[in-house]
């Protein structure tokens, strides 16, 4: 329960194998008045700054999923490129995504996946042998009771990009579903 960047700061250099996390829209509070909340300019410098922090913790093996609606993505993939290399874009179907217009609904969510250098640990999954791997994740949706991100897509994740005894970093933690599904594993 803390500042994301002032925690990230207390971390050594090149420590931690992978970073999964679903940054908050409004972190200062998604229940403040507008006026109170940050400019699209401070948001986008501290978000600058927390995946500037998570550059230097990751070790150059290392990778990061980072979760988004469509309306900051654009932004994310820009950000994510001054630093990292960006590998794709993940796909998934959110059924609980909000910002639907009055045209179409958004029921898709963007993950995404980039690493610190070219030399990144991944792994197919396990049991997916006979299937090609994509970036269009249909089949794992959000739960219509929840507006959460399902942990199957945090269990996906981590059988591709980390093994037993990495070090897994979710600096905004939310649910927690991010260490649950580390614990799971």
């Amino acid at each position: 329960h803390g500042d994301a960047i002032t925690g990230l700061q207390k971390l050594p250099d090149e420590s931690i194998d992978l970073i999964v996390t679903n940054p908050p829209e409004y972190p200062k509070g998604s229940n403040m008045p507008a006026v109170e909340r940050m400019t699209l300019q401070d948001y986008y410098e501290w978000n600058e700054n927390w995946l500037k922090e998570g550059y230097r913790v990751l070790k150059n093996t290392g990778a990061i999923y980072l979760f988004c609606g469509w309306r900051l993505s654009g932004m994310y993939h820009g950000l994510l490129s001054n630093q990292f290399k960006v590998q794709t874009r993940i796909t998934w179907r959110n059924r609980k995504a909000s910002h639907a217009s009055e045209y179409f609904r958004n029921q898709l969510g963007d993950i995404w996946f980039a690493s610190k250098t070219n030399s990144f640990l991944f792994r197919q999954d396990e049991d997916s042998t006979q299937k090609i791997n994509t970036n269009l994740w249909p089949e794992i949706f959000s739960d219509e009771k929840y507006r959460s991100i399902p942990i199957a897509l945090y269990e996906r994740i981590l059988k591709s990009s980390s093994f037993k005894l990495n070090w897994v970093l979710d600096p905004f933690m939310g649910k927690g579903i991010s260490g649950t599904a580390a614990k799971n594993l």
